[in-house]
């Protein structure tokens, strides 16, 4: 593969760099809102309304959505143009997958199985920020092995009846709709039977409460529904083979996740390394190698899956093979990073030059080996899909749901 810029690649990019000088804030100056709520800079609140109004302005100068039709507000690019934009956005004080949700899943999954009317009704009001997403999949006996679902929707009339409980879905109490995978058939195997539904999350009937992470932060809520009511028309694809849907879905988080990480990250880390004297500790230097090492692999990994998707292939396996190798990347980034820090490491503090950016990450990085699909999930579709291995005996997968002797079946 080649990595330099074609030629119009070149045009695209130096275009969108000059329209990001003039438009967006610089990396550390008062505006600079790209660390977001995490690391405690501003708050919730303020950080949900800088994003809105940012996520407004790139559609209206046609810098939102590359790559999704202009009839839904997108600029109608290609895919690498979307790398590059993101590329050159990195560079900048801007939050860039604060819709992460909605616009890199949710709408995705939309344009692959919606129809005419849901592209319509939802997609511009989501790529302009204007309607926040969050996804309701997981549950309590219900993550890793994420058919085990029990929420339970039963049709009455032209609507759909939902009782249940999600947990860690991000946003929750911020957001206007959900993606959301409810089982309507206990008769067919855990696979079959499901559908996937978009709901309206000012309906009557929900519960959100917050989850107290150990970052501090409350991003994750748990979300109860009684007798949630869902028209008819909001099911995505068909009734009872939403499997497809969240296949769809899925494959596209794995990809939001690993591609999360900042092209920056290292060069922030070593730069700061510098200014403590800590530039030529052998053990820290070495440590430093390895993150950038990773990171440059993880780089490359993301342009062959861009390669893929420029050739019309959907995500496949080889985001589960970027998601492992980021969560990886992820836990000995905060490893070095508190290990430059010393026993300002333990300290959650903005006193210093280091703020509290680090710890945050440190915090935060078990769960990227969780969201989206633990490691151990990924290392199986990575043998069965990548390696060609037989598939795990799942014993399970013939037999009706409602006679698996779950709760709630």
């Amino acid at each position: 593969m080649d990595f330099d810029d074609t030629p119009a690649e070149a045009s695209f990019r130096t275009e969108a760099r000059a329209w990001l000088e003039a438009h967006a804030p610089a990396k550390g100056s008062a505006e600079d809102f790209s660390t977001g709520f995490l690391e405690g800079t501003i708050s919730p609140e303020v950080f949900l309304e800088k994003t809105k109004a940012w996520q407004r302005l790139l559609v209206d100068e046609g810098w939102a959505g590359i790559t999704w039709p202009k009839a839904y507000g997108g600029r109608g690019g290609r895919p690498m143009e979307s790398v590059i934009w993101a590329q050159e956005a990195n560079q900048f004080g801007v939050a860039v997958n604060t819709f992460a949700v909605g616009i890199g899943m949710a709408g995705p999954t939309i344009l692959r199985h919606g129809t005419d009317e849901q592209k319509a009704r939802y997609l511009r009001p989501m790529l302009r920020g204007d309607e926040v997403w969050c996804q309701l999949f997981s549950e309590p006996d219900a993550g890793s092995d994420l058919a085990n679902i029990t929420t339970r929707a039963v049709r009455d009339g032209d609507e759909w009846v939902v009782t249940g409980q999600k947990v860690w879905t991000s946003g929750a109490d911020e957001s206007d709709w959900g993606i959301l995978l409810a089982r309507t058939d206990p008769d067919q195997p855990k696979h079959k039977g499901i559908t996937y539904f978009l709901v309206d999350m000012k309906s009557a009937g929900f519960d959100i409460r917050p989850l107290k992470q150990m970052t501090g932060s409350e991003h994750f809520s748990e979300v109860f529904m009684d007798e949630v009511r869902i028209p008819a028309e909001n099911v995505l694809g068909e009734v009872n083979e939403g499997w497809a849907c969240a296949i769809t879905t899925l494959s596209n988080e794995r990809g939001l996740i690993a591609g999360g990480n900042k092209s920056s990250d290292i060069g922030v880390l070593i730069e700061l390394a510098r200014k403590r004297g800590r530039a030529d500790d052998p053990i820290l230097r070495q440590a430093m190698a390895d993150c950038w090492i990773r990171q440059q692999i993880q780089r490359y990994l993301g342009f062959r899956m861009q390669t893929a998707l420029s050739k019309g292939v959907p995500p496949g396996p080889e985001t589960s093979v970027m998601k492992l190798f980021a969560a990886e990347y992820l836990r000995r980034l905060g490893n070095t990073s508190l290990a430059m820090l010393g026993p300002e490491g333990a300290l959650l503090s903005h006193d210093s030059d280091a703020g509290q950016e680090w710890q945050q990450r440190f915090l935060f990085a078990p769960a990227i080996r969780i969201a989206g699909g633990s490691n151990e999930v990924q290392k199986n579709i990575m043998g069965e899909r990548v390696l060609g291995l037989p598939r795990e005996q799942q014993a399970d997968r013939t037999v009706a749901f409602r006679d698996l002797g779950r709760t709630g079946s």
